[in-house]
């Protein structure tokens, strides 16, 4: 397993049936191998793979705007932790369901649940978000029933740990994104997607 080094920027790729159907450049904050810290800052292009599925359902968009995201990613977790921030300003926790990251040479391979849990300014108190879309990706063909039967087990134990007031991700809680950090550009990322990596 390559350790990726702070500063470079790799790739997070939402990956369907085998393919890459969004990839987004990130850059990486700390890679321990038990935790990989990347930043996702606003502004950020994204790219959309031609894909047999059809568009990705945020296909409109050419750029991630509004806020940037702090991603924590621990290794064989269906779930990875997005601290999110605004204007600098940090805004909360989201507990983003999706299947657990896997590692490649330049990045990782992930796809989203539809269920998240929402932290407003980082908790205690939660909020349950988009638990209908579990059974809508099942009826598309995104999920099968198989998978959405453990994807509502993650989502039992994270909701139960954070009932007992347990986040894996506390030392984070102070984090700040450094205001310096310049905003990844796409052509490496698509240097790879035409080379078919890994």
């Amino acid at each position: 397993m390559r350790v990726f080094q702070p500063g470079e920027v790799i790739d997070r790729r939402e990956v369907l049936h085998g393919l890459p159907w969004l990839v987004v450049p990130v850059r990486v904050i700390h890679d321990s191998g038990d935790v990989v810290a990347v930043y996702l800052r606003e502004g950020t292009p994204l790219i959309f793979p031609d894909h047999p599925f059809g568009p990705h359902p945020w296909y409109s968009r050419d750029r991630w705007t509004a806020t940037s995201v702090l991603h924590l990613h621990r290794p064989g977790d269906a779930h990875a932790i997005w601290g999110f921030y605004e204007a600098g300003m940090f805004t909360g926790w989201y507990v983003n369901f999706q299947a657990p990251a896997h590692r490649w040479s330049h990045g990782f391979d992930t796809h989203d649940h539809g269920v998240d849990i929402w932290l407003p300014g980082g908790g205690p108190d939660w909020q349950w978000k988009d638990r209908d879309h579990v059974d809508q990706l099942v009826q598309v063909g995104r999920l099968t029933a198989e998978e959405a039967s453990h994807v509502w087990a993650e989502t039992e134990r994270v909701s139960s740990a954070l009932d007992r007031g347990e986040r894996w991700w506390s030392d984070w809680d102070s984090w700040q994104p450094d205001p310096g950090l310049e905003t990844p550009s796409v052509e490496a990322s698509v240097a790879r997607l035409s080379r078919a990596e890994p």
